[in-house]
């Protein structure tokens, strides 16, 4: 092997910090989840707001991208982007997504699948008007998941929207916010020897939570 190149076989640590028992998670997810947010906003993890969204093309390939979570609550977890991107069209084509957070400064993670929906009009706008003035023009001035010839382009592009748009622009119609309604919570806690804690929280049909152990 190249001396320069890491022996990933050997890269392995031990979780030792916590454990998650069923019979001490709170009766609902998204309180649950508040809990472990907090903490990992304690421990000064790295934006612990930054997570993988999973989704799938109608032809059935996924893919994956980091974004940030801009709210959460009983009714899901919500985020804003360009409706005409790659994630955008995939979830026209098939609207079920998987959000996943890594906070490994407690060796937690956490993940969420379900259905997704657009948020309204209204949120949109309330969100897009308080972001900075520069995101707010780059929203109209990129093409988001286009291939681009240069970097020199975009950036044009910005300074051409920016003349155009002035210090006030409205949200563009291609941009706004999606949230996913959970059905499926995993609270995963790493423990040693890989014996790790996963507690899992079920929808039912008659709008109650199924928590589980599954095996690591």
């Amino acid at each position: 092997m190249d001396k320069t190149q890491h022996d990933l076989a050997q890269m392995r640590k031990s979780y030792e910090q916590a454990e998650l028992d069923e019979s001490h998670v709170l009766p609902q997810p998204i309180n649950q989840f508040h809990h472990w947010f907090d903490e990992a906003a304690r421990a000064k993890a790295l934006e612990p707001n930054a997570m993988t969204l999973a989704t799938v093309s109608a032809a059935g390939r996924p893919s994956t991208r980091v974004l940030l979570l801009k709210g959460a609550d009983e009714h899901g977890l919500v985020w804003f982007t360009n409706y005409e991107s790659r994630k955008g069209q995939n979830l026209s084509a098939n609207p079920f997504g998987a959000i996943q957070f890594f906070w490994p400064e407690l060796e937690r993670v956490v993940r969420i699948e379900g259905r997704v929906e657009r948020v309204s009009d209204a949120e949109s706008d309330a969100y897009y008007r308080s972001r900075p003035l520069g995101s707010r023009i780059g929203a109209w001035a990129s093409p988001q998941s286009q291939v681009l010839p240069s970097r020199a382009v975009l950036e044009a592009a910005w300074q051409a929207q920016q003349a155009q748009l002035g210090d006030d622009p409205h949200r563009p119609p291609h941009w706004g916010g999606y949230r996913l309604v959970p059905d499926h919570w995993e609270f995963w806690q790493g423990r040693s020897s890989r014996l790790h804690d996963r507690i899992v929280y079920q929808l039912q049909a008659d709008g109650q939570w199924l928590v589980q152990r599954l095996a690591p």
